[in-house]
């Protein structure tokens, strides 16, 4: 556990002797440091905290112009409340300004079990969300192909971890694994996540994180387009006309559709208190599907019947009971539609092939055919069953279940091809095998790759 000083000021802390950072107009190229003023500190701080204030406004005034700026500056909140550490903690290390300073460490990282001593029910709820566990999701409960070794280091840190977060669980940073802010970080306290994934350093802005923008960081692309999806939605159209003038700094439980809002956005319907619905960080709330998994099935970590009844309250401050209820059976419809007609029978495909020697189960994608499978429903079929949760009808129908129509009828063909030739097409896969190396780098081929026993005409 980081040290601890929470100097927590009620009595109407003055910006102005603060001489908090001004922006200057825009002047041709200046940098931030030129447009901003120096930092003067004249309230009760103690000397190592001014010190680090004023050290960090000449090397990094970008970060100490978001904190000025924040609530957390005008609650007295400063460097070391958040990035103070004890010299026995794993990520503890010296700073040129605190070596004077004996027993005081620093640490860069700082984890939701750090934001837990101002916001402790906001951490119980994240805690047992599904972005607290994105990376347990893809390492232990999927095995993602991935992660064990389909891809090299390189695209796994540029890709991967920047959104499922990576492991600096034993404090050492490397090219790797840090920088990272991913939502499921293993963090060295023991932690999972990274609350500034959504309240990016160092403004922590409610604002920021209720707008879409902020969600479409990672929940974009050709496998969840939820992004693409939502601007595509009418609530995205009204969103972009309109949502400059909306009052996004209301406090929790306190922002109302129709008053501070005409149109949800992603934080209003998954996260915010709306009517009887109470403010949660667990995003998998609400939700009675798990539309992301291969085959579609109710919510694994809640009474999905239960938390539809919540989504509908969502939808109800704007709809009535009956456009509601029409809307989500028509999803479950979809849902239905896409697990009997096209996973579960491409899926019974894939096995049989398995089980006669005819793919090999390892490596995952050294034959077409799981690339067309993994890309039915990791993409077209996820994009057509985000697509009608959303009301997005493009996505739901063009990128959706037109695109599983036509990569079933490719898997099909693909399947009597391999059977009539007895094994699949082997392809070798560059940047497999965890190492940053080219195709021709890889001499011999990994051990294992494409020696398959009793295989006909198989290389």
């Amino acid at each position: 556990m980081r040290a601890w000083r929470f100097a927590l000021i009620l009595g109407g802390i003055a910006l102005l002797p603060l001489m908090l950072p001004k922006m200057a107009p825009a002047q041709g190229s200046q940098t931030l440091s030129q447009l901003t003023q120096p930092i003067k500190i004249e309230r009760g701080l103690s000397n190592i905290e001014k010190e680090c204030i004023e050290c960090h406004s000449k090397y990094e005034p970008g970060k100490v112009h978001d904190w000025a700026n924040s609530a957390h500056a005008r609650a007295n909140v400063t460097c070391l409340d958040c990035h103070g550490a004890k010299p026995t903690d794993k990520d503890a290390r010296d700073c040129p300004g605190t070596k004077k300073y004996r027993n005081i460490k620093i640490s860069p990282i700082v984890t939701p079990l750090d934001c837990s001593k101002c916001h402790p029910q906001e951490y119980e709820e994240f805690a047992r969300s599904k972005h607290a566990r994105t990376w347990e999701i893809i390492r232990d409960k999927i095995k993602d192909p991935w992660l064990r070794g389909m891809n090299n280091d390189v695209e796994r840190a540029s890709g991967c971890y920047a959104c499922h977060g990576s492991d600096i669980s034993n404090g050492q940073l490397t090219s790797v694994n840090w920088p990272n802010e991913g939502i499921g970080r293993l963090n060295p306290d023991g932690s999972a996540g990274s609350c500034v994934a959504c309240h990016t350093t160092h403004r922590f802005s409610v604002a920021e994180a209720r707008k879409p923008e902020t969600c479409g960081q990672c929940h974009l692309g050709p496998d969840h387009p939820q992004d693409e999806i939502y601007f595509e939605s009418k609530h995205g159209k009204i969103y972009l006309a309109e949502g400059h003038e909306w009052n996004w700094h209301k406090a929790p439980d306190a922002w109302e559709p129709g008053v501070d809002f005409r149109a949800p956005t992603c934080a209003a319907c998954h996260m915010s208190g709306l009517g009887d619905l109470k403010t949660t960080h667990d995003v998998g709330e609400r939700l009675k599907w798990e539309a992301q998994s291969p085959l579609s099935v109710l919510n694994k970590d809640h009474d999905g019947n239960a938390e539809r009844k919540k989504m509908e309250q969502v939808c109800q401050q704007c709809h009535s009971p009956t456009w509601t209820q029409n809307f989500f059976a028509r999803y479950d419809q979809a849902i239905e539609n896409y697990n009997e007609n096209y996973f579960k029978p491409a899926k019974k495909i894939m096995d049989d092939l398995y089980a006669q020697g005819i793919l090999t189960k390892w490596p995952v994608f050294d034959e077409e055919i799981e690339w067309v499978f993994y890309e039915l429903w990791h993409h077209e079929g996820r994009r057509a069953r985000m697509g009608a949760a959303m009301a997005g009808p493009d996505y739901a129908w063009w990128h959706g279940f037109y695109d599983v129509k036509k990569t079933y009828q490719h898997l099909v063909r693909l399947a009597e091809e391999a059977k009539e030739k007895g094994h699949g097409t082997p392809v070798y896969v560059p940047g497999s095998g965890g190492r940053n190396l080219t195709p021709a780098q890889v001499a011999p081929l990994p051990e294992g790759w494409n020696q398959v026993k009793n295989l006909k005409g198989r290389p």
